[in-house]
């Protein structure tokens, strides 16, 4: 883990930055002993942030659709048993 000084912190901090992003912590000691951790704030992404599409399709077409499948999977079901 690097620990630096205040004065070495204060003086490359750009570089102290770049270290912190790529180890995960940074501590910064104090002279009077107190120790701070200096850590990247990670981006939150949802996996639901997807990009959206164009497509030319309504409504009623994709729900159509859906009960469609929804019927051919339920007689796959009832064949099967």
């Amino acid at each position: 883990m690097n620990v630096y000084t205040y004065s070495e912190a204060r003086q490359n901090f750009s570089k102290v930055l770049d270290r912190a992003e790529s180890t995960g912590k940074v501590l910064i000691r104090r002279k009077d002993g107190r120790t701070y951790a200096l850590v990247p704030e990670r981006p939150t992404v949802s996996p639901l942030d997807v990009p959206s599409i164009q497509a030319d399709v309504s409504t009623r077409e994709i729900v159509t659709l859906i009960r469609d499948q929804r019927r051919r999977i339920r007689g796959r079901g009832r064949r099967d048993e």
